[in-house]
């Protein structure tokens, strides 16, 4: 059975890479001295190592806009903006991007840039390291139709990072009620942070009741468990362990992101 993956990516389990964009205007962390130049001299240069190293596709998020928001501001997501219009010309693979932690903010963003897909917390409500946080899924499905972003697909992380499911729902009901009721183009399952390993046991959960559709293992990929992740996951999203050292605040390197390729590359002859 075909998906919507096999006609973006051409591969079988394919990996998605993060371009983790440096903190951006507004964000506590930004480099006025270096100003957006620095921002985009460094996407630039991982973007070239993620794709020598070969991977599927590259996910563009705000990566380091810590403390994130849950409903972000312009200024934001117009940087992204200008800064993938940069990129646009020196993107060889299939793109999607990421407004930590807006929904709605992404589909704007993918809508102007034109991206594939955008995947973000889109169902739920939790308690988080950001307060209380809530979302609104039939307004956003609305707003994407409303921009005409129906073609840009959505992936619910299923499991946030950072938070906890405020109702007391076990992860399979969950996943069977997101499935029915917000049609989700593919579910991501996430470890505790970025880079933190995804728990076998819960991918397996998530992956039973989705039905047909897609699940990614959302964080934690290594090139020593590539092959159990994909085993059952239909797909991988790779950030930090493509850094120098496995560091999450490192550059993407392209050795690091071979040997994951390499590995991944080795297990899709076996199926």
């Amino acid at each position: 059975m075909t998906s919507w993956l096999d006609d973006v990516f051409a591969v079988r389990k394919p990996v998605i890479a993060m371009l983790h964009l440096s903190a951006l205007p507004g964000d506590p962390g930004f480099d006025s001295a270096a100003g957006i130049g620095a921002v985009v001299e460094r996407a630039k240069s991982e973007l070239a190592a993620l794709q020598e190293g070969g991977v599927d596709g590259v996910m563009i998020s705000n990566e380091f806009s810590l403390p994130y928001l849950t409903e972000t501001e312009p200024i934001t997501a117009i940087t992204m903006a200008r800064i993938i219009g940069e990129l646009l010309p020196e993107i060889s693979v299939p793109y999607g991007v990421n407004v930590l932690w807006d929904g709605r903010a992404s589909i704007d963003l993918a809508v102007a840039t034109g991206a594939q897909w955008v995947r973000e917390i889109f169902t739920g409500v939790y308690a988080s390291d950001f307060g209380l946080w809530n979302t609104n899924v039939g307004a956003v499905a609305r707003h994407r139709h409303r921009i005409g972003g129906d073609h840009v697909k959505l992936l619910f992380n299923i499991v946030p990072e950072s938070a906890v499911y405020l109702a007391d729902r076990d992860l399979a009901s969950i996943t069977a009620t997101t499935v029915f009721a917000t049609k989700p183009d593919a579910i991501c399952v996430s470890g505790l942070t970025a880079g933190a390993s995804t728990d076998r046991q819960a991918l397996q959960v998530v992956k039973n009741a989705a039905g047909e559709v897609p699940v990614f293992v959302n964080t934690g990929v290594r090139a020593h468990n590539a092959a159990e992740q994909l085993a059952i996951a239909d797909g991988a999203v790779v950030g930090t362990y493509f850094k120098e050292d496995g560091v999450f605040e490192n550059r993407a390197v392209v050795s690091r992101v071979s040997e994951l390729m390499d590995a991944v590359k080795g297990f899709r002859k076996t199926l």
